[in-house]
C-alpha cells in the first residue's frame, strides 16, 4: 500500500503515518513543519517521504500530491488528519477563528483530496478522514461549537466525495478521547486554549458526560486506520468509531 498522511509533523497525524510504515505501507508524511517531518520520516523507517504541504494552498497541495505519487510510484490511500481546535465560547467567536477553523478542518480537506482524486481513481484507492466524537455521538460541548461545526461540516464533506466517485472508498474515522502518543506523536489539540476558560468550562463538560475518564490507545487508532485503507474492493466502510471504554466498562 502506497499511503499518504497529512497532519504528520505531530500528534495523531504523525503517530498514524509512523504506524502505518511499519506496518509494511510505503508512506509520504506531509505538513507544514518539515523538520518535524524528517524527524519522523527516519522513526517510520528507509524509504518514507517527507514533504512539505500547507493545506489551505490548493496549488501547494497539488505540488505535494505529485511528488509524494512520483516518489512512492502511484496512491493508494491517503490520510486527512490536521485540524484546528479553537477553544471560545460562540458568543465570542470572532470571523478571523471561524475562517481558520473552516480553512484547515474543512476546505483544506477539500484541496488535499482533490489533488488525490486522479492517482485514487487509477489505484481504486481509499481515503480516511479524522473526526470526533463530539461532531456526532455527543451532545455539543460547550466552548467547542466552531470546532464541531467544522467537523460536522468535514462529515458531510466525506459524504458528498463518496457521492461523486462512488468506485472509490471515502472513510470517517470517528476518535474519542486520545492523547496520541509520546513526544512530537502528543497531541497538541489544546496547545493554544484559554485556560481560565478551559477550567470553567470542565466541570461542565464532566456534569454533562461528555467526557470519558479515560483515553484510547493511539495504537489501537492507527490500527484501525491501516484497516479502514486496505479494505478490499468488495467492501466499504462508510463510517468507523475508536471511543474509550468508561470506566468500569466491560470488554465483554
Amino acid at each position: 500500500m502506497k499511503a499518504v498522511v497529512v497532519g504528520a509533523s505531530s500528534g495523531l497525524g504523525r503517530c498514524i503515518g509512523i504506524g502505518l510504515a511499519q506496518r509494511g505501507a510505503e508512506v509520504a508524511l506531509m505538513a507544514r513543519r518539515r523538520d518535524r517531518l524528517v524527524e519522523a520520516a527516519k522513526e517510520a523507517g528507509p524509504g518514507t517521504l517527507a514533504i512539505g504541504c500547507d493545506v489551505t494552498d490548493a496549488d501547494i497541495c497539488r505540488a505535494a500530491i505529485d511528488e509524494a505519487a512520483h516518489g512512492l510510484g502511484g496512491i493508494d490511500a491517503i490520510v486527512y488528519t490536521p485540524a484546528i481546535g479553537a477553544l471560545s465560547r460562540l458568543i465570542d467567536t470572532d470571523t478571523v477563528t471561524w475562517r481558520r477553523l473552516f480553512d484547515t478542518n474543512v476546505i483544506g480537506a477539500a484541496h488535499f483530496t482533490a489533488a488525490a482524486i486522479p492517482y485514487l481513481t487509477e489505484s481504486r484507492g481509499a481515503a480516511a478522514y479524522l473526526s470526533t466524537v463530539s461532531a456526532s455521538a455527543t451532545d455539543p460541548w460547550p466552548g467547542l461549537g466552531a470546532y464541531l461545526v467544522s467537523k460536522a461540516a468535514l462529515d458531510k464533506l466525506v459524504e458528498a466525495w463518496r457521492a461523486e466517485y462512488p468506485m472509490l472508498n471515502f472513510t470517517r474515522v470517528v476518535v474519542g478521547d486520545c492523547a496520541g502518543g509520546e513526544g512530537h506523536g502528543t497531541t497538541e489539540f489544546p496547545s493554544n486554549w484559554d485556560w481560565n476558560l478551559a477550567g470553567e468550562l470542565y466541570p461542565v463538560w464532566t456534569s454533562r458526560g461528555l467526557i470519558a475518564g479515560s483515553l484510547v490507545d493511539v495504537e489501537d487508532v492507527v490500527r484501525v486506520v491501516d484497516s479502514v485503507l486496505r479494505c478490499g474492493p468488495t467492501a466499504h466502510i462508510p463510517s468507523v468509531t475508536v471511543a474509550p471504554r468508561r470506566p468500569g466498562e466491560s470488554a465483554t
